[in-house]
């Protein structure tokens, strides 16, 4: 069984809304200035690597990638750091009019004093991610 820790707990909410569409539910998680790297480094949607800086833009970021997608998440191992930290070893199901992706990734989710999200990082290969599309979408 698993620790009951503010981040534990901030990762559990922020997985149950991602796969229930509670796009505000899922941000109210973050702290004003959080910051979300996801997938860790560029990508075609975060070019910079400079990851998605306060509310506004983590608001972007489920418009972009968590909305459209009719997520499953499925928390394979937590690895508690403390109480302010977790890793998780994951799988993503994304399905989007029919075209399901799978991704296996690793996420940290750090929370701040208050139990809010302060940072989420989540390390996955794109490149795999697109090898699973059809080549007029893989471009």
């Amino acid at each position: 069984m698993d620790k009951d820790t503010p981040a534990i707990r901030a990762h559990k909410a922020s997985i149950a809304n991602a796969m229930a569409g509670n796009k505000e539910d899922w941000l109210a998680l973050f702290a004003d200035d959080a910051v979300v790297h996801d997938p860790v480094g560029k990508s075609p949607h975060d070019p910079n690597g400079e990851g998605f800086r306060g509310k506004e833009r983590i608001s972007e970021f489920w418009d972009m990638m968590i909305g459209p997608g009719n997520l499953t998440i499925i928390p394979h191992k937590r690895y508690p750091c403390g109480e302010d930290v977790v890793a998780v070893a994951m799988t993503a199901a994304n399905n989007i009019e029919g075209l399901k992706t799978y991704i296996e990734m690793i996420a940290t989710y750090e929370v701040n004093p208050h139990g809010k999200l302060q940072s989420l990082k989540v390390y996955w290969d794109v490149d795999a991610l697109v090898d699973q599309l059809p080549a007029d979408l893989a471009g």
